[in-house]
């Protein structure tokens, strides 16, 4: 099963839970802060580092699901319990999928 990119009722109930200004300002921080989870995640593959790579997957993973990216969440989720692999990462589809999500959570953040 393939998940969608956005679940728009996560973000919507985290809008409503913790305030539409403090949603915002957590995805922004989610935003800026993923790429350096991606990057730990690309340097502990690069370096052979299992554990590592389970925890920056979990970290992704993790976020991805507290702000409604289900698809995101989903690669991050396979990424993290499948452990690293003996051949190339899956990295390339993880990126893209981060930067098509991060285009629709701003948009939702900014609406």
């Amino acid at each position: 099963m393939t998940e969608p990119l956005i679940a728009p009722e996560v973000y919507a109930e985290l809008a409503e839970t913790m305030g539409a200004d403090f949603a915002a300002e957590l995805v922004a921080t989610f935003l800026s802060d993923a790429p350096n989870m991606i990057a730990d995640l690309k340097a502990a593959a690069a370096g052979g580092d299992a554990d590592g790579y389970r925890r920056a997957a979990h970290s992704i993973k993790s976020n991805a699901d507290t702000f409604g990216a289900p698809a995101l969440a989903a690669q991050a989720r396979a990424m993290e319990l499948g452990g690293l692999p003996e051949g190339d990462p899956p990295l390339p589809a993880l990126e893209a999928t981060y930067a098509e999500t991060a285009v629709a959570l701003k948009a939702l953040a900014d609406a």
